[in-house]
């Protein structure tokens, strides 16, 4: 499902400890981290999207989270062409995405990596928010940058401010180090998409 200007809908998610930290997943079979996302059916809301891609990538239920806030308007990065399937070259361009930014209300033990049969991560980790960028594939940044900003006024506590965003994403200090975490065995107000701004020049 594209919009008229080749962008797919999509959900981010950022998952939040108590701690303030947040959920880095691994992607399956590569050195790449990112949050949990994933696109937007026909016929669901933003809102569904994202408690659906919940919990087929990482395992939670509704019950188990708290939603804190949402960017108000569609964040896009466009994906470059030799990611693009030669059959959807010249129609589709990218992502446009709505981000959640979510606390966790149940445990760790909670969370699942396998609770679909097509997994998206194969480890994860507790990070600190100002998450490094350099960990993430190179055209989604930016899009991970504007939505940490947005979002970071939600957070339930100041501790930290966007210096780390603006100076390019400090590299973590060893006590920042999280273990990453191997896949735990199974343990089993609907919005409307905001009108997409017009497209930046």
């Amino acid at each position: 499902m594209l919009d008229r200007d080749g962008f797919r809908p999509n959900v981010g998610i950022v998952l939040l400890n108590a701690r303030n930290q947040v959920f880095w997943g691994k992607r399956l079979r590569t050195h790449s981290w990112q949050f949990p996302q994933g696109g937007i059916k026909y016929g669901e809301s933003p809102e569904q999207a994202m408690f659906r891609e919940l919990h087929e990538e990482v395992g939670l239920h509704a019950e188990h989270v708290q939603i804190i806030a949402r960017t108000r308007d569609w964040l896009r990065y466009e994906v470059p062409e030799h990611f693009i399937r030669k059959d959807a070259r010249g129609h589709y361009r990218g992502q446009k995405q709505i981000w959640y930014l979510l606390r966790l209300l149940g445990r760790d033990s909670d969370m699942n990596l396998r609770a679909t049969d097509h997994p998206e991560f194969d480890a994860w980790r507790w990070n600190d928010y100002w998450v490094p960028l350099e960990l993430v594939i190179e055209f989604k940044r930016g899009v991970y940058e504007m939505a940490l900003v947005e979002l970071a006024r939600y957070l339930p506590r100041v501790a930290q401010h966007n210096r780390y965003l603006r100076s390019g994403m400090r590299s973590p200090r060893p006590g920042d180090e999280f273990e990453p975490h191997e896949p735990h065995e199974s343990l089993d107000s609907e919005l409307e998409p905001p009108a997409a701004p017009s497209p930046a020049g």
